[in-house]
């Protein structure tokens, strides 16, 4: 069986983005329902020590979307600050995310496997290859974000269940 970079990584992003924007809608619509101003989910914490909703939606774009543009550069950084945005604008982050992913061909994105890429967060430095940076790096840092943006919309009461999270499956046809 053969396995393309494009395969390990932009449709597993594509996967995982889709199930992000999808518990999102839920999520909106359950505070609409319920009366809810969707403005108070933003900075919502798990715990007083982790970050916030929006951080949370701000990593899922930065470890899919800035993950291969940080292989395309050679360099992938922590994100810059969170911008402030309400509930719509993260909804269209992720939005934007997945489709300029979409949009990515596969032969651009297969050109990309075996190139280096430097890690940097200051002074320290994780020297990797593409592929081992989606599969060891980019996509456990992509799912504990999208798994803790999922686990706040449920400490809020949005009734989700885990066929929201895991977005479309690649079934045979």
């Amino acid at each position: 069986m053969a396995t393309s970079f494009h395969d390990l990584s932009v449709r597993c992003y594509l996967q995982t983005l889709t199930g992000v924007e999808g518990y999102l809608a839920k999520g909106l619509a359950y505070c609409l329902e319920h009366g809810i101003d969707p403005a108070g989910i933003v900075e919502t914490r798990v715990y007083p020590d982790m970050l916030p909703f929006s951080f949370q939606l701000w990593s899922v774009a930065h470890h899919s979307l800035g993950a291969i543009r940080g292989i395309e550069a050679g360099v992938f950084t922590p994100p810059p600050p969170i911008p402030t945005l309400d509930y719509a604008g993260w909804q269209k982050l992720v939005s934007d995310s997945r489709e300029t992913l979409a949009a990515m061909t596969p032969d651009a994105v297969n050109a990309l496997e075996g190139k280096d890429l430097l890690f940097k967060l200051g002074d320290f430095k994780l020297p990797f290859v593409a592929e081992d940076f989606v599969l060891s790096f980019s996509l456990p840092n992509l799912h504990f974000h999208a798994t803790t943006a999922y686990d706040i919309l449920r400490m809020k009461g949005v009734p989700l269940g885990k066929r929201d999270y895991t977005g479309p499956m690649r079934i045979k046809r």
